[in-house]
Formats: structure tokens, sequence, C-alpha cells
């Protein structure tokens, strides 16, 4: 018997709540090991803020969005004397280790604490679908679908006014959501970080579509996605504890954009934190589960300083160092796969 902590965090994701569920019950079950959960993040871990995890607490939890722990994007190697709050925490509490599930900030954090000697077991999320070392994290089919769903309902509209609409959705280095949606959703354009477009570029593609006697257009854009000639376009200055500039409404610059240049009339939405929120799809519920068995069963053999990761159909233990590497961008094929609809 073993006692572990867990804790999520980062941005809230579909699947976090299947993952804690599958680690404790598999804990108690296979292993009759105890769980604490520590509350919003890292910053619950220095604070000691913990509640244990049982069949009861865990009850009645896989079909729900978010996390029942909280989250937070504290960082506590930013922190005063983090490190030793960290380790008092653990001591004070009786634990054996820590299974973090988190994105690249997250994890990051639990790398240098395995560094410094901390037994950690890292479970990876990202909404976007970019992190490295796994070729999926849960949540992310679930932002597709909501998206998809946004774009099929923009379709009506766009139709009905002959409008340009323009649908901004989450992907701050990478286009994964944008493409997955943008082709299920049946875009006219989609506009990822990997590739800077020209704006004037975009209006001549649109223009073309009028003159073919096509009377509106939807043009899906992530986040992160620049012009050739600038930078992000963020209605925001703010960073976050990791230096991440907050995102959101390069949309509002592009229904500018477009309107002036053509003449269309042009209206944008921003799906924003909709695509975070609800219940996660069955895939996501079922991915998450996984990860979470493997996470524990990890720790429970005392694999430390390592990450759950999906390749191609299995789930395997990698280095969490994988986690850390550059961003998993789109791959181009893939792109090139929705371009043969654009227009």
């Amino acid at each position: 018997m073993a006692r572990f902590g867990l804790l999520t965090g980062g941005g809230d994701c579909p699947g976090l709540n299947a993952v804690i569920r599958a680690v404790v019950r598999k804990g108690i079950n296979a292993y009759d090991h105890e769980f604490l959960g520590f509350r919003y993040g890292w910053a619950g871990v220095m604070a000691g803020d913990a509640g244990e995890l049982t069949h009861e607490t865990t009850r009645g939890i896989l079909h729900r969005g978010g996390t029942i722990l909280g989250t937070s994007r504290t960082n506590p190697y930013k922190e005063d004397d983090g490190l030793e709050r960290v380790r008092a925490s653990l001591e004070k509490l009786g634990l054996d280790g820590l299974i973090p599930i988190g994105g690249e900030d997250t994890l990051g954090v639990a790398k240098r604490l395995s560094d410094d000697g901390i037994d950690v077991v890292g479970v990876p999320k990202t909404i976007d679908n970019d992190l490295a070392g796994t070729d999926y994290t849960f949540g992310f089919q679930t932002a597709v679908q909501i998206a998809t769903d946004a774009i099929d309902r923009l379709h009506t509209t766009a139709e009905s006014h002959n409008r340009v609409i323009v649908c901004e959705v989450m992907g701050r280095h990478a286009g994964w959501i944008a493409v997955h949606s943008g082709m299920a959703g049946g875009a006219d354009a989609i506009l990822v970080p990997e590739r800077p477009f020209d704006i004037e570029e975009v209006c001549e593609h649109l223009r073309r579509r009028q003159r073919g006697g096509r009377t509106f257009s939807i043009v899906v854009v992530a986040e992160g996605a620049t012009p050739k000639d600038g930078d992000f376009m963020s209605e925001y200055q703010q960073t976050d504890a990791f230096g991440h500039v907050r995102l959101g409404g390069i949309a509002v610059t592009l229904e500018k954009e477009i309107e002036e240049r053509t003449g269309f009339e042009t209206r944008m939405t921003i799906l924003g934190h909709i695509q975070r929120g609800g219940t996660p799809v069955a895939y996501d519920r079922v991915l998450g589960t996984r990860f979470g068995v493997e996470a524990i069963d990890a720790a429970t053999e005392g694999d430390f300083g390592r990450m759950v990761a999906l390749r191609g159909t299995e789930i395997v233990r990698v280095p969490l160092e994988e986690a850390l590497a550059e961003p998993k961008l789109l791959d181009p094929k893939l792109f090139e796969t929705a371009e043969v609809f654009f227009g």
C-alpha cells in the first residue's frame, strides 16, 4: 500500500475527471492505495490544501466536464521557496509520490520536481493536442465536436444573410482544432499558426467564391494564427505565471479587415471557453480512463519520471522530457487535405 497525491494544472479540459476516477478506482481496488487530491493545482500542493479521494468522492464524475479538484496556472518555481514548500507538503501528508495531470507547463514543473528527487508520474493534458510525446490528448475530440457543431450552426445564418462569418477556435501554437473542425464543418478557409496568412490573399479567395456564385463563406481561424507581416493579434496584454500571452480576438481584426477590403458583410464568433466546457465525448472518457489506469500502474511499480502516452492504439510510458519537446505541430498532409475543399 502507498499514498499518492493527484492534481490538475493549467486550463480545464473535458476528461480530467475520467483520469482522476480511473487512478483512484484502480489504485484502491488493485493495490489498496490511498489518495489525496490537491485543490487548484500546484498552488494546492504548496499550501498543503488537499482532501481524500475515495470511491465515494469520485463516484458519478466520469461524464462531468472540468475537474473536481480545481486548477490553476501556478508555477512553484516562480514562488518564494516553492520547492521547499512542495517537499514540506508531501512530507506532512505522508505521500509517496505525485500524479500531476496537465500540459507542457504542469509537466515541466513535474520534470523539475523529478530532477529534484520527488517521485512523479505525469498524465498529459492539452485541449490543443499539441503536446509532444503522445499522439492524442483527451479533451481534444470534445473541443473538435463542439467547434464542429458551432460551424454547422454558423452555416445556416451565413447562408441566410449572404455573410462571411469568421469563427475563432482554440490553438495557441498548433491548428489541430481548427483543421479538424473546419474539415468536419465544411469551412471555406482555415487559418492556422503553422502557416502565417496574407490577409489580401484570404480576401481574394472570398471574392473568387462570390464571383463563382457562392454567396456566403465560413472562415475558421485558430487563436494563435498570425499574419505574414505581423505578430499575434490579441485583444489582451496579460501573461500568466509561465509567460504565455493571453490570446483571443484575432477574429475581431479579421472581421473588420475582411469587410473593409471586400465590402462583404462580415461577422465573427469567438468560441473561447465553450470548447472547454460541458461533458466529454466518449473518446475522451475512454482515453482519460486508460491514461489514469496506466499512471497508477506506473506509480505502483516505481516507474517514476515518466508520462503515460498514446502511441497508435497503445498506452505506453515515455520520459517526462518528451512532453517538453517542441510543440507537436499540425501534420502538413492534413492541412493539404483540408485545402482541397477551400472555395
